[in-house]
């Protein structure tokens, strides 16, 4: 499948599985694995946009639809669990030919970058965590909120205005219109993956400290201060339990990193991956 100029979401696509996984492929360069959070109607083209155009002159940047999100397909009677992402994440490396990439993961994406690096570390180059799941912390009502979204153009406003973003004035309206009806699509998947009582599914993404800490790969965590769906303690807990690790911590930036600090972002990621080995 090629790239549509309707829908840029929608790009290529490749069997891993027993799922057809819609992937961008943008770049020439070291492989970039880029990992989507879980937002209602999220998309790896959505997700990471701005920092594929800012990262593809000096990588190759692979980002999948993860099953259950974006244009990826699924059997009917799919379940969802990190077994099954991570299954598809391996399934995807293999179909691309990339026996071992950088991972950068968002939020949801970071429990996934992990859950890679522990299970599977020859697969695995350096890390880059924003905002990350992936270690045991109390459920925040802006995560119980995005799990909990019910379809509606106002909701999605509000999660993009005061949940999602620091400063709500970058989200237009025309962007809200455009992810609450991409949720549409999806919402079905959605509401069987993190049904309440929702804590039970921060737990399920959290890994075990002995895991984190037997990680060895050089590891950069990014989070916002101001982050309401994942507190930035959760980074500090990694810093100390990743010993090749170090966090840049922006102020005035909530839950979207990449989008509000794109520019900054970039420069970060840019730096870390290309910095010469100690």
């Amino acid at each position: 499948m090629t790239s549509t100029a309707t829908n840029p979401e929608i790009s290529r696509s490749v069997k891993t599985g027993v799922i057809l996984t819609n992937y961008q492929d943008v770049g020439t360069g070291d492989p970039v694995l880029l990992l989507h959070g879980s937002g209602p109607g999220v998309s790896a083209y959505a997700n990471w946009r701005l920092t594929m155009r800012d990262l593809s002159p000096r990588f190759r940047l692979l980002a999948p639809d993860l099953a259950g999100f974006g244009y990826s397909e699924v059997p009917d009677d799919s379940t969802y669990s990190r077994e099954v992402w991570l299954q598809q994440i391996v399934d995807f490396l293999d179909a691309m030919g990339v026996e071992k990439a950088h991972v950068i993961g968002n939020s949801f994406g970071g429990s996934m970058a992990l859950a890679l690096a522990i299970s599977h570390p020859e697969r695995v180059d350096r890390i880059v965590l924003m905002g990350s799941v992936g270690v045991p912390f109390e459920l925040t009502p802006g995560l119980d909120a995005v799990w909990g979204y019910e379809p509606s153009f106002e909701a999605m406003r509000t999660l993009m205005r005061d949940t999602f973003a620091y400063n709500g004035s970058l989200v237009t309206d025309d962007l809200v219109e455009s992810r609450y009806r991409a949720s549409l699509r999806t919402q079905a998947a959605y509401e069987s993956m993190f049904p309440a009582p929702r804590q039970r599914w921060v737990d399920a993404m959290a890994h075990s400290e002995a895991d984190i800490r037997g990680i060895e790969h050089p590891t950069l965590m990014v989070h916002g201060r101001d982050d309401k769906v994942i507190p930035l303690a959760t980074s500090l807990t990694m810093l100390e339990w990743i010993d090749d690790s170090r966090l840049h911590v922006l102020g005035r930036c909530g839950h979207w990193t990449q989008i509000e600090h794109a520019a900054s972002f970039a420069e970060l990621v840019t730096g870390f991956l290309t910095e010469a080995e100690l």
